[in-house]
């Protein structure tokens, strides 16, 4: 590892590592469509009611939970090629399972493929640390938001295959719903092999490596004095809220879109075109985003977050159920939100982190953010059951003006310290 002292050749090797991440993300994105856009339908078919058509959403998360504390153990010791790629692996392993759970018609089969398909969108989202373990403090987010954007290419056509997927399905025995999981298993498969066969030398070992010489003078600059440490675990808590909120807000108003769009005469082809517009503004604002966030400054990046997603929940709740164009714009507001406060988020836990602990201090914090869209996920069915749409987008905009007092905070704690 030595050989990569030299900032140019570390800088070489920051851009070779962020070009796998990008091929492995385009994959990965077309395995995140199928939970998505299908499986609250899915659940809504077997289950034979509303009621529990969050639990799709509640259980993948759930085993993105297990899976984001795995992935960033093993990334730890192992680096992140061993633990992205088991990580992708096994959530192709649980998309072919619900695949199977459909022509079964076995609801258990079902909740259990849902918590191992997790696996694959959890991993999918910690890639995006990946491309920033040789990057320069400057270049974070921007490195987050390439490895976002690439997800886009996968994400977004993943959708719209809604149908020929369906096709393809019956053609093999499959229910239709089943179609997409069987698109999901062959990327998020992909996606895995494509790091482990590529992604060498690992960039976490190699930035490890390099930490190591530079001793104890390195690690007080990143927060070793008493002081330090505050400022640290100020970043952290401000960092891991800001994503928390943002997915409550997103998983909730996502995952009951597709039925109650279904609900008033939408087709799944209709569907499929909101929800790939919807994904395709989670992602593809992505490089802009991370250039702002660089420059502007994280916390600034994350009231517009919230300015955003309160837009959304808005419109969503106060638009008609007829009209498509609102609820296309609703959908792509709560995205573009959603993006904004995932990468301005994410760039205030890289800088608070030092390699020694970054990866698994970030699986621990993808734990958080998988457990609170597991959260609004279950919640959203039962609030949408027991009221409206409508109010669970009142809730959702609600919510998310709860970014505002998160980044006075960090700021009224920076000017502290």
């Amino acid at each position: 590892m030595s050989g990569y002292t030299s900032a140019a050749l570390r800088q070489q090797l920051y851009r070779r590592s962020l070009l796998v991440v990008v091929l492995s993300q385009i994959f990965g994105g077309a395995g995140l469509a199928a939970g998505v856009t299908v499986g609250a339908l899915l659940a809504q078919d077997m289950l034979g009611t509303d009621r529990y058509a969050g639990m799709p959403a509640a259980l993948l998360t759930l085993g993105s939970a297990a899976s984001a504390f795995l992935v960033g153990r093993l990334s730890q010791r192992c680096g992140r090629r061993l633990g992205l790629s088991a990580g992708f692996l096994a959530g192709g392993i649980g998309a072919l399972g619900v695949a199977a759970s459909a022509v079964a018609h076995n609801i258990w089969l079902l909740f259990i493929s849902l918590l191992i398909y997790g696996a694959g969108t959890s991993t999918n989202l910690q890639a995006r640390y990946a491309g920033t373990d040789l990057a320069k403090p400057n270049q974070r987010a921007t490195a987050i938001s390439i490895a976002m954007m690439a997800t886009t290419f996968g994400a977004v056509a993943g959708p719209n295959l809604v149908d020929a997927t369906g096709r393809f399905a019956l053609s093999v025995g499959v229910p239709a719903l089943g179609g997409p999981f069987l698109l999901a298993g062959a990327a998020f498969i992909a996606a895995g092999l494509v790091l482990f066969i590529l992604l060498r030398p690992d960039p976490f070992l190699v930035a490890s490596s390099l930490e190591a010489p530079l001793g104890k003078g390195q690690s007080e600059q990143a927060g070793g004095t008493v002081g330090g440490q505050a400022a640290h675990k100020r970043k952290l808590i401000v960092g891991a809220t800001v994503m928390i909120l943002t997915q409550i807000v997103m998983i909730a108003l996502m995952t009951m879109t597709p039925v109650h769009m279904i609900h008033h005469g939408y087709g799944l082809g209709e569907v499929g075109v909101v929800i790939s517009i919807h994904i395709g503004a989670m992602y593809l604002p992505s490089l802009v985003t991370g250039i702002l966030v660089d420059k502007i400054g994280r916390i600034a990046m994350s009231y517009a977050a919230g300015a955003v997603l309160l837009a959304a929940g808005v419109l969503a709740a106060l638009a008609p159920a007829e009209s498509m164009a609102a609820l296309i714009i609703a959908l792509a507001l709560l995205g573009i939100g959603w993006n904004l406060g995932l990468i301005s988020g994410t760039a205030i836990i890289v800088d608070a982190t030092t390699p020694a602990t970054r990866a698994k201090t970030q699986g621990k914090i993808d734990v958080l953010i998988a457990l609170a869209g597991a959260s609004g996920g279950a919640l959203s069915g039962m609030v949408v059951a027991q009221s409206s749409y409508a109010v669970l987008s009142l809730g959702g905009a609600i919510l998310s003006l709860l970014l505002i007092p998160v980044g006075l905070w960090s700021r009224k704690g920076a000017a502290k310290e």
